[in-house]
């Protein structure tokens, strides 16, 4: 049975840092590419990052580049998503998502979904 799980999510001043964990069952990361998905109330679902699952290439959102970076560790059949500079605007449920093989611009190509965990970037 394929699952996601996200974890590590929390509370975190701005500034602050948190790093996101994904752990796969079911498959292994380095057969799919892993994307970073996050929704915030009232919000669509967007996208922040991904890694391929061939080249390991990663993207990421303009919003976000230079303060996450995303990273797979095939040993732990993890992806991790390390945050930093958090800022309000960060505050949303992130989401982890499957597709093979490649990184894809939207959610709805995606095949799998963790349930979320929640980050809230406040003072």
């Amino acid at each position: 049975q394929v699952q996601l799980v996200e974890s590590g999510g929390g509370l975190v001043p701005p500034g602050g840092s948190l790093r996101l964990s994904c752990l796969a069952s079911g498959f292994t990361v380095d057969e799919y590419a892993i994307g970073w998905f996050r929704q915030a109330p009232g919000k669509e679902r967007e996208g922040v990052s991904c890694i391929s699952s061939s080249d390991g290439n990663t993207y990421s959102a303009d919003s976000v580049k230079g303060r996450f970076t995303i990273s797979r560790d095939g040993a732990k059949n993890t992806v991790y998503l390390q945050m930093n500079s958090l800022k309000p605007e960060d505050t949303a449920v992130y989401y982890c998502a499957a597709v093979r093989p490649i990184c894809r611009a939207g959610w709805d190509f995606y095949d799998y979904w963790g349930q979320g965990t929640q980050v809230t970037v406040s003072s």
